[in-house]
């Protein structure tokens, strides 16, 4: 059974609908079935070609293993190609000691780099788990150079329900308004609006390095907070962590296939579930994180019932308890921020009142399979996992995850 509370999951649910179901009361829909967002808002908006739309005949295959290349394997450990006068030579300043960067230069943009400057932009976005990066052009370069930057770092994930531009699946868009009325209809059955997540770790090779770049927001508000889940798994006892190790974690996309059903949204891919270790290790880092949050993850393999729920509630309250692992990304127009998905949660902040939209999107590729030691890592093969798969299905099976 999931980890949390009924009440908790409907909290989460309700959040994430801001983001990634259709409204719609809010919405038109063209005679092919196509939602899209309604004329007045689109009227409004200053960049159209980014508004969300919910194709219902969009429909894709299951992902099959693939052999990812991690960038940062091929980037310079000083970041000679990025920074060529070194990092001291442009503006930027560490948003705590291990964790969050933050880069301030006009001359610097993302949108020019070459591949070998990528490379080494995927090892500073690992090294630091999080880099904000102002003064850039990268909103105005539209939706088809977003997809060929992206794809470098690996195969563009295309999210089953949330909405995304027409013609662009792989791009997830965040579009959401606010206002008083809406803050205290959210906060009628719940204290706050935080949902900590990595995304999609349903899928059998979850995201690495994403980018998420602000199109239009508040003034102030709708920060996006992370957390380090290195120093989450650093921080338990060495006993605690052998205990951990090699603990495996059933994730699923079953819940948010059934909301996005529900509430009349689509379903791009048939919902999916995937088994991922507790422990996961990072193979450009040489560590292990802590793999586990509220969203997706159901069930540890092999565990009882309450031995399953009490050790993921005690793992997720210890991960979002950390706030002296935690930082704090603002948005201003012309940021983009790059996380790692395999080593850090984040959450959307729900806090602004203004009667403004918060438009985003968001850059997914995926990365390596999840695997708990570099033993693992290196032995790793399409044909392994092919047949590890099959085993997987089994157990998916016997705990009712078909």
């Amino acid at each position: 059974m999931a980890p949390i509370a009924v009440d908790a999951t409907e909290k989460l649910e309700h959040i994430q609908n801001l983001d990634f179901h259709v409204r719609k009361s809010e919405s038109q829909v063209t005679k092919e079935g196509v939602v899209k967002v309604s004329e007045d808002q689109r009227k409004a908006s200053k960049y159209p070609e980014f508004l969300p739309s919910w194709d219902p005949n969009q429909k894709y295959p299951a992902l099959k293993p693939f052999k990812h290349k991690d960038r940062a394997f091929d980037g310079d450990s000083n970041y000679k190609n990025l920074f060529p006068n070194g990092l001291e030579s442009i503006a930027h300043s560490n948003l705590t000691p291990k964790l969050g960067t933050e880069i301030k230069d006009p001359n610097f943009q993302l949108s020019q780099l070459t591949d070998a400057q990528k490379n080494d932009l995927a090892l500073l976005v690992e090294r630091r788990g999080v880099v904000v990066f102002r003064d850039q052009d990268f909103k105005d370069k539209g939706p088809a150079f977003a997809k060929q930057w992206g794809s470098y770092f690996g195969p563009l994930h295309i999210h089953p329900t949330s909405g995304a531009p027409e013609g662009f699946p792989e791009l997830h868009i965040t579009y959401r308004k606010s206002n008083e009325a809406l803050q205290q209809k959210l906060l009628e059955s719940t204290t706050n609006t935080i949902a900590w997540h990595s995304d999609v770790t349903y899928e059998l090779q979850p995201p690495g390095v994403t980018a998420f770049v602000q199109l239009d927001g508040p003034n102030t508000g709708g920060d996006t907070i992370f957390v380090d889940c290195v120093e989450a798994y650093e921080r338990l006892s060495p006993t605690f962590q052998k205990m951990l190790d090699g603990l495996k974690v059933i994730h699923s996309s079953v819940d948010q296939a059934n909301d996005s059903a529900k509430n009349g949204g689509i379903e791009r891919r048939a919902h999916v579930n995937s088994i991922h270790p507790l422990v996961r290790y990072h193979p450009v880092l040489k560590k292990k994180c802590l793999f586990i949050h509220r969203n997706f993850p159901r069930k540890i393999v092999g565990l009882k019932e309450q031995e399953s729920e009490n050790l993921m509630n005690y793992l997720i309250t210890h991960i979002e308890s950390l706030l002296d692992a935690q930082v704090r990304g603002k948005y201003e127009p012309g940021t983009v921020v790059l996380w790692d998905n395999r080593r850090v949660l984040h959450s959307a902040v729900f806090d602004w009142f203004e009667p403004t939209v918060r438009h985003c999107f968001r850059i997914t590729p995926q990365a390596e399979r999840p695997v708990a030691s570099e033993e693992e890592f290196n032995d790793w093969s399409v044909e392994k996992e092919e047949e590890s798969l099959k085993e997987a299905k089994r157990i998916l099976n016997r705990y009712g995850y078909e």
